[in-house]
Parts: structure tokens; C-alpha cells; sequence
């Protein structure tokens, strides 16, 4: 896509057949064995890919914090916006867990990520945008990038204001088998039993940006369902696995973009989350649609 504006002299279908394509370029760099202790040297090469990456649009800084004696780092963007208002922060984790390319967890919220760059580099959101690459979401809460981010803006009795976060959390498996979806107990009476819808997952500040979002993606013809989840998703301690939980529990506005991880996904960090087993169709629409409503915001 290059920096050309959507739009300029090409059709929507040949826009979203040009995204795909794009996805598919950074899923073949990122989907690789990548976890940070045991994998150092395929968690460096995604590190440093994401980091060139952004680096086209804007400098990227580096939050950098120390575990057990070494360096992590979480890569950071900020794009310009159409005001001066709170920023809205997109996160997407590099990591991965030992022995699985991570494809869908998490390559496609990457590669997302990287695209959302490229867009909104040419194309300012209202809001200013913060893009965070997040290392170590697979460890302990307190151990994870996103924690260490969030409380790294908790200055003293101060706290950054946030328009919103976005946390993008597997975003590219879609299943039309009927059965495919599972819920924790309870939700299955509310939602679809197939897994070929993005959901959205917020705490209830969040619900209006729900509806919005929601609209956006259906738009782009990717079916979308939300859940708003009270008490900082403690009642459904599954909406709280990605790095959005650490800024429910700073207060702020935000909410996970995810196709259900293990819900659905039965490669969920086995050696068989691969690139074979998304759906690239599925993965750019959504992509389109997060383009779309997040401008809107």
C-alpha cells in the first residue's frame, strides 16, 4: 500500500485485497518462535522488525524495564491526531509462548498494529494515537510489559489521561462450524455458537465506544459481538487475559479486540498455531473495520 491514501484510485475490494496482502507480509515475519527466554534470538528479530516497521511513520521510543536481570522492551509510536485531546493507546503484544509460532497469538494483533500505523500515519484519527508494542503479556500479570506501562503512567498521585485503550489480543481465526464457539458458563445463551465474529471487550465506561466500534466493523463485513464486563472483569476472570486487564485496574477506559483465543481457537499456544490456520479474508476486515471506527472515535 505504500503511504497511499485509501481510496485514491482504487476500488474498496482491491483496498482490502492490497491489506491482506500487507498482513500477510508481516504475519510471515512475526509468526516464529519468539519466546523471550528460550527463543532470545526470534524475540529479537520480531522485536527489531516491529520497531523498523514503525519507525517509517515517526521516532519510536522505548520503554524499557528490567525482570530477573534483563532488558525487556515495549516499542512506542505516537501519531498526531486532528486534535490535541487524550491520546487513544492501541496495544498489541510481540512475545510468545515456548514451542508455538504464535501466528494468531499474537502475530495478527502485530501485524494489525503495523497497519494501523501505516494507515493513520497518512490518515489522523481525531484523537492522537499511542502504539504500543507490548513484551512479556505471556507471564504473570505483574511481570508483563503492559503492567509495567500502565503503572509507569501513574506518576505519583498523577495518572496520564487516556482516551481509551485498545488492547488487540488474536485476531485472525474464524470458524463457521457450527459448535465452534465455547463461552465461559452463562454466555452461550446471549451469543452466536459459531466462531466467525470478532468480539469486543470492555469494562462499562467503554460501552458507547462498544456500540461504535461494533457498527464500524459490521460495516466492513465483519460480524461483531461485545460483552461489557463489570467489576474490572474479575466476575469472568477470562475477559481480563490480554493486556487491557492492567489499564481496567488503573481505571481507565479500556477494552480487548479478540477472536476468543482458546474459546475457539484449538491451536491456542500448541506448535499448531501457524499461518496455514488463520483466515486472511476474515483478519483484513477486521483490520478494515478497526480503521474505520477508530478514526470515528
Amino acid at each position: 500500500m505504500g503511504s497511499r491514501e485509501w481510496g485514491v484510485g482504487h476500488s474498496e475490494a482491491e483496498e482490502l485485497v492490497r491489506l491482506k496482502e500487507q498482513l500477510y507480509v508481516h504475519l510471515v515475519q512475526v509468526a516464529r518462535d519468539r519466546d523471550p527466554y528460550l527463543a532470545t534470538a526470534g524475540h529479537f528479530f520480531v522485536r527489531e522488525y516491529v520497531r523498523a516497521q514503525l519507525a517509517q511513520w515517526g521516532t519510536v521510543e522505548t520503554h524499557a524495564f528490567q525482570q530477573q536481570g534483563t532488558e525487556f522492551q515495549n516499542l512506542i509510536l505516537n501519531l498526531a491526531g486532528r486534535s490535541s485531546k487524550p491520546p487513544i493507546l492501541i496495544g498489541a503484544h510481540y512475545d510468545a509462548v515456548p514451542g508455538s509460532p504464535g501466528a494468531d497469538d499474537n502475530a495478527t494483533g502485530v501485524a494489525v498494529l503495523l497497519e494501523l500505523a501505516r494507515f493513520f500515519a497518512t490518515e489522523p484519527a481525531r484523537h492522537p494515537l499511542r502504539l504500543v508494542a507490548f513484551d512479556l503479556e505471556e507471564t504473570s500479570y505483574d511481570r508483563a510489559g503492559s503492567t509495567r506501562y500502565a503503572n509507569f503512567l501513574q506518576q505519583g498521585l498523577q495518572q496520564e489521561p487516556l482516551r481509551l485503550m485498545l488492547s488487540l489480543e488474536m485476531l485472525g481465526y474464524c470458524a463457521h462450524t457450527p459448535g465452534s464457539q465455547r463461552y465461559p458458563a452463562g454466555l452461550q445463551h446471549f451469543y452466536p455458537n459459531q466462531g466467525n465474529f470478532i468480539a469486543l471487550i470492555g469494562n462499562l465506561k467503554t460501552i458507547p465506544d462498544l456500540m461504535r466500534l461494533s457498527h464500524h466493523l459490521r460495516s466492513c463485513d465483519a460480524p461483531c459481538e461485545w460483552l461489557p464486563a463489570g467489576k474490572r472483569g474479575l466476575i469472568l476472570p477470562e475477559t481480563r487475559r490480554s493486556d487491557h486487564a492492567a489499564f481496567w485496574d488503573k481505571g481507565y477506559r479500556a477494552l480487548m479486540v479478540t477472536d476468543t483465543s482458546f474459546l475457539r481457537n484449538p491451536h491456542y499456544h500448541k506448535r499448531s498455531d501457524c499461518l496455514e490456520t488463520l483466515n486472511l479474508d476474515f483478519l483484513a476486515k477486521v483490520c478494515r473495520g478497526l480503521m474505520q471506527g477508530i478514526q470515528q472515535l
